[in-house]
């Protein structure tokens, strides 16, 4: 695994590029779309975005559900300050997923866009989630499945070289570890967009009985 600063660092840089918009048209506005709509089905009072980056998904999170209560949690400090930028009124924390700043039970919504690939232990991550909801709550991950396994393990292989270590699951895969963390009801919906016609990203959805 990278050492944390280095990690930190490459998403700081990152966060340069992060609003550009024809970034923001061919990786992250469809995937920020399809969970929006997903919200839209049930009343949502509070919410977390977890690896929110520069806080586009958080603040129409915001401006969009009718939320009471809306925060965003991202291990960049570059990525934090432009999102304090973006909506002061919104709570920014700096935080991992495998420690979640959210009291168990306090929140309806947790979501996580194109960034639980980096997370370096996605059962922590996933079980940090389910703590933090409150029982009916919906945990919703984007980010690229890989068609098979194969794939998956050349991927994560080809990541650790370049020194930032990823992991992109299969359908299957993302599934299994949605239902093992207790997860009921997971589904999963594609999502279509220029950067992944060819790897295409999946929002996989799950609810805390």
């Amino acid at each position: 695994m990278a050492e944390p600063a280095k990690r930190s660092g490459f998403f700081d840089l990152w966060s340069r590029f992060y609003d550009l918009p024809p970034v923001q048209v061919a990786v992250y506005r469809p995937v920020h779309q399809t969970v929006l709509r997903e919200l839209r089905g049930a009343p949502v009072r509070r919410v977390l975005d977890v690896g929110c980056g520069t806080g586009i998904l958080t603040a129409r999170l915001a401006g969009e559900l009718g939320a009471e209560l809306v925060a965003g949690c991202d291990f960049s400090i570059g990525m934090l300050e432009q999102a304090r930028q973006r909506d002061a009124r919104i709570g920014w924390v700096r935080g991992d997923a495998m420690r979640v700043p959210m009291a168990t039970g306090s929140v309806d919504a947790i979501v996580s866009t194109e960034a639980f690939h980096w997370f370096p232990d996605p059962d922590a991550a996933l079980a940090e989630f389910h703590r933090a909801l409150a029982p009916g709550g919906r945990a919703l991950v984007a980010l690229v499945n890989v068609r098979r396994e194969e794939t998956s393990r050349l991927m994560r292989g080809g990541s650790e070289a370049l020194g930032q270590p990823a992991w992109w699951p299969t359908r299957a895969e993302m599934q299994e570890r949605f239902e093992r963390a207790g997860f009921v009801k997971v589904r999963q919906r594609r999502v279509v967009r220029v950067a992944g016609i060819l790897i295409p990203t999946v929002v996989t959805a799950g609810e805390k009985p």
